[in-house]
């Protein structure tokens, strides 16, 4: 299994770039970003630094979206970066809520997302691709280019998408039995298009939190930190809710349930430990879609995920235990997960 450390990028960027490098000599493969221009930093610029800072690691966006930028502009990124560093970058690409809602937009449809997909995916490895009519392609591109493109989803239609056109699948909780029903609904659509499902890479990615021990008192206190990441899915929940109904054959009622109690969502706190718009999420959720205990339950349950197809995890660090939680996976996680 491969390891991914996922951070926003507040200032300073240096302190970004520092947790990366922490997290690359700690045996993590890949440094993933949000990509929010209006709540954080500018990612693009950041991933420079980050490459040329590590040796082997690779970087992207969790996720990045059509909307915000020209599909050439986001593949002519992508492609300098692995000009200059050597095909070290992945786009992960959704429907962009944050940075499209706070910038006053609605979020990308899935059919944008396809045509966005199959154009960034081309010209990042130096193929032809179509603009709406116009036919280009990037001449500074040289042999061997490639541009892996990974799509995040939760919805059925979403789900069906993934699996006929992503190289990869970005599922954001680590609930076991949610990830075997959606990692299923992915490879199935894949076979189904003539695809080998095992060419869709799995990425499963949510919150670690690792605690001395089990009791009451450590348990509590990694639950709050981490609770925010419940409401950040019921965001995108209540958008499948709001499509498909309160009670559907369509989406799993493990998934959509808890947010009954849900009142809203301000984006100014979104991703972030403390919340205030998460105290609707339950401890049972924390527990479903997250990772937290000692080391020996992370090793546990990252197993159980391993054995359902999930190729990566990508650990949420957005806590008050940022280094403490990449140490604990580079000396007791890692190496009981792949021993």
């Amino acid at each position: 299994m491969d390891f991914g450390l996922v951070l926003q990028t507040d200032p300073p960027a240096s302190r970004v770039v520092s947790l990366m490098k922490r997290a690359e000599r700690n045996g993590f493969r890949y440094g993933w970003t949000f990509d929010s221009a209006v709540l954080w930093q500018e990612p693009f610029v950041i991933y420079s630094q980050i490459l040329a800072n590590t040796t082997k690691l690779k970087v992207g966006p969790m996720v990045t979206n059509p909307g915000t930028r020209t599909w050439e502009v986001t593949a002519s990124t992508f492609a300098t970066l692995n000009d200059m560093f050597g095909n070290r970058t992945v786009c992960g690409i959704g429907r962009g809520d944050s940075a499209m809602r706070v910038a006053g937009r609605t979020p990308n449809t899935l059919a944008r997302i396809s045509e966005a997909m199959k154009v960034i995916r081309a010209l990042g490895r130096g193929e032809e691709a179509d603009l709406g009519g116009t036919k280009i392609r990037f001449p500074w591109i040289g042999e061997g280019a490639e541009l892996p493109v990974w799509m995040a989803a939760y919805g059925p239609k979403a789900l069906k998408m993934t699996g006929e056109e992503a190289d990869g699948f970005i599922l954001q909780l680590s609930d076991l039995y949610l990830t075997r029903y959606m990692v299923k609904a992915v490879k199935d659509a894949a076979a189904a298009a003539g695809r080998d499902p095992s060419e869709v890479t799995v990425c499963v990615a949510a919150p670690a939190y690792v605690t001395e021990d089990d009791s009451p008192e450590a348990l509590a206190h990694a639950r709050e930190q981490c609770r925010w990441f419940g409401g950040m899915v019921g965001n995108h929940v209540a958008d499948l809710v709001a499509k498909y109904g309160e009670h559907s054959a369509q989406v799993p009622e493990e998934l959509t349930a808890y947010i009954k109690a849900r009142e809203g969502y301000d984006y100014s706190h979104h991703g972030r430990s403390g919340n205030p718009d998460t105290r609707f999420v339950p401890d049972e959720i924390v527990d479903r879609f997250c990772v937290i205990g000692p080391p020996a339950k992370h090793v546990e349950k990252l197993k159980a995920l391993r054995a359902l197809g999930v190729d990566q995890f990508a650990v949420y660090d957005m806590h008050d235990a940022q280094e403490a939680t990449i140490d604990a996976y580079g000396s007791q996680v890692i190496p009981a997960v792949n021993s």
